[in-house]
């Protein structure tokens, strides 16, 4: 159970990492997609600033005389002719950048190629951050006044915040779906863990309990014994239902020390290749002696072949003599048949019964530890809702299933089912 369970939070992480890892690649893809998408704008862009400052216009006639310093056409300062061309020309870029669906912060700086003349935007970005400069090389009017190349070059300021933006719709949603997909499996992790702990407590508690009833029941066994030898005639009845009684409350004590035991890592059960015919036909022979002093029926049919199977007796005979057991306790006059055959490679034995019946929501809750029918008639009946869990736990054990149809008020059948051994 510890190594199985070890398997399945491996593969959860693991799965985990792969699905992360895929994220991640499928990050750096939209990543590299919105920055060729970016190229492809800004490429538009620079066609769009380039033909636009091709000819001899009021933006480049203002630039041009900000940048030679020339005031002669203007009654403003220099400084003043310079500061306006720099709005200006920050205002048409802007204009080109949003047109193209460019949305992020800029600046820019126009100059010449020696640098001898220099034109540079309202707004600056620090030097740690992180920028990256696209230049773009101007024709026509410009460049001829200056006879010079001129470059007006564009930086844009942390483009990968800008391009994670962009994916918003893509990677903030699968962010918040494997984060709760982590919240949710440790949460259930922590629940299984908290519950396995209870449940281990648990056992352990009623495993020390019902070894310490076995003594001072042994005990009342043996002094029952010992007062039988010589009591009188007329005390013998009692003391018989007392050893009785006292052998009722055994039956029940090693029925709660063996559920626990096949619910632990413990291997209880040594599996051994048996023909198991002969030790149902001399359970049915008891059974059918036991009843008969009863107002019972039982018909049983043993299909004439061998019964090969890998079990252990013990707890394979308890499991019938318990769903026997039960056919006879929840009816008031019962009719119980048990067929035995083998089908498909599987040894079936079939147990039906003419009693009370149970529902189909009881259907899925019986196999529970501790869980008994709701019905006022069958709570009359004395259990403790281990005999089913039992025989589920000892049937899983061989390999087998156990399946139960049932009809309220017309009987049930119980099929075990247990692979043949044909090796």
């Amino acid at each position: 159970m510890f190594k199985k369970r070890n398997i399945y939070i491996a593969i959860f992480f693991v799965s985990l990492i792969g699905l992360a890892v895929i994220q991640y690649q499928y990050l750096r893809i939209g990543l590299n997609l919105a920055k060729l998408q970016f190229n492809t704008k800004l490429g538009n862009v620079s066609s769009d600033i380039a033909k636009g400052l091709e000819t001899e216009n009021q933006l480049t006639f203002l630039i041009g005389n900000a940048l030679k310093e020339d005031t002669s056409y203007f009654t403003n300062r220099i400084d003043s002719v310079q500061e306006a061309s720099r709005y200006f020309l920050n205002d048409y870029i802007t204009e080109k950048l949003v047109t193209n669906g460019i949305d992020t912060d800029f600046t820019y700086t126009l100059h010449s190629k020696d640098s001898s003349f220099y034109l540079q935007s309202p707004k600056r970005f620090e030097i740690n951050d992180n920028v990256e400069s696209y230049p773009i090389e101007l024709i026509g009017y410009l460049p001829r006044e200056f006879e010079k190349k001129v470059v007006l070059e564009l930086q844009f300021k942390n483009l990968n915040s800008f391009f994670l933006s962009k994916l918003n719709g893509l990677t903030l949603p699968s962010i918040l779906f494997i984060l709760g997909i982590c919240i949710a499996v440790i949460w259930v992790l922590r629940t299984y863990y908290w519950q396995r702990n209870v449940i281990t407590t648990t056992n352990e508690f009623i495993n020390n309990l019902t070894h310490e009833l076995k003594t001072p029941v042994f005990s009342i066994g043996l002094a029952t014994k010992i007062l039988e030898e010589s009591a009188l005639n007329e005390q013998k009845p009692i003391l018989g239902m007392i050893r009785q009684q006292v052998k009722r409350l055994t039956v029940h004590i090693d029925k709660v020390l063996e559920l626990g035991n096949l619910e632990s890592s413990n291997n209880v059960l040594k599996l051994e290749i048996i023909d198991f015919r002969p030790y149902l036909f001399k359970l049915c022979e008891e059974f059918a002696t036991l009843v008969a002093i009863e107002e019972v029926q039982f018909i049983y049919d043993l299909q004439q072949e061998n019964f090969r199977i890998k079990a252990e007796v013990f707890h394979l005979e308890n499991t019938i003599n318990n769903i026997l057991d039960n056919a006879k306790k929840y009816s008031a006059r019962p009719i119980i048949k048990l067929k035995a055959y083998s089908l498909n490679n599987q040894f079936i034995i079939e147990i039906i019964d003419n009693g009370k019946g149970i529902s189909e929501e009881e259907k899925k809750k019986i196999f529970l530890k501790y869980y008994r029918v709701t019905d006022t008639e069958v709570q009359s009946v004395k259990g403790y809702g281990l005999g089913l869990s039992y025989v589920k736990k000892v049937i899983e054990k061989h390999k087998g299933k156990v399946l139960i149809e049932s009809e309220k008020g017309k009987g049930s059948k119980v099929s075990l089912k247990i692979p043949l051994y044909n090796e």
